[in-house]
């Protein structure tokens, strides 16, 4: 079921003279931005009952379900609409490159870029799923006692590489630690979401 937090009856498609809302898509995962798209009542009607994004093509003039063509469909998680009811958020997640080019998105931004969530997500899939040979799944194996006692020993490496300031050799380790740290939260549970929220709480 995707998460709304608009009807359509509110959305304002007399702003543009076709009747267009203009869509932002972002992976559900990463938060990386992946296109830029539009629609019309019946293709937010048709994304709605189908969980697949569907645009209105301005090229060929009829509705379009993204992927239909190269099975790179786009899995609608969430939808937002912007204070004016004119635009539209989507969070979904892509079946393969959203580009037509081949690439992962229309932007050409840094692929690195949300990498780490993108991570998370391939560690829960490890929990869930436990390929056998997963160096992760022997870790959920091992219990949280062991995976917390891996996040400290990565910890102290990290540390020691800094106060040496071993640029290249820090940035190994503290990868490595958070690795370890994201392992952690998926074994309970938890996200790099439940970190934000802190650290937002923080801040305020």
């Amino acid at each position: 079921m995707i998460k709304k937090d608009f009807e359509i009856s509110s959305m304002d498609f007399s702003k543009n003279a076709d009747g267009l809302i203009p869509v932002i898509v972002q992976d559900y995962s990463t938060l990386k931005v992946l296109m830029l798209g539009y629609v019309d009542r019946a293709a937010l009607e048709r994304t709605l009952e189908s969980g697949k994004m569907t645009f209105f093509s301005r090229t060929r003039q009829c509705l379009w379900t993204k992927g239909e063509t190269s099975g790179n469909f786009l899995e609608v998680k969430e939808m937002y609409a912007d204070c004016d009811n004119d635009t539209i958020l989507v969070k979904a997640v892509p079946s393969g490159p959203v580009c037509h080019t081949g690439a992962t998105a229309c932007f050409r931004t840094d692929d690195d870029e949300g990498f780490i969530r993108e991570l998370q997500e391939v560690i829960r899939k490890r929990k869930e799923e436990r390929p056998e040979g997963s160096y992760t799944v022997r870790l959920f194996d091992k219990g949280t006692n062991k995976i917390a006692q891996k996040v400290g020993e990565e910890a102290v490496e990290t540390v020691i590489e800094a106060v040496a300031r071993n640029d290249d050799a820090m940035i190994y380790e503290a990868s490595d630690l958070i690795y370890h740290l994201l392992v952690l939260l998926v074994s309970r549970g938890l996200s790099i979401s439940d970190l934000e929220k802190e650290l937002v709480r923080r801040h305020k």
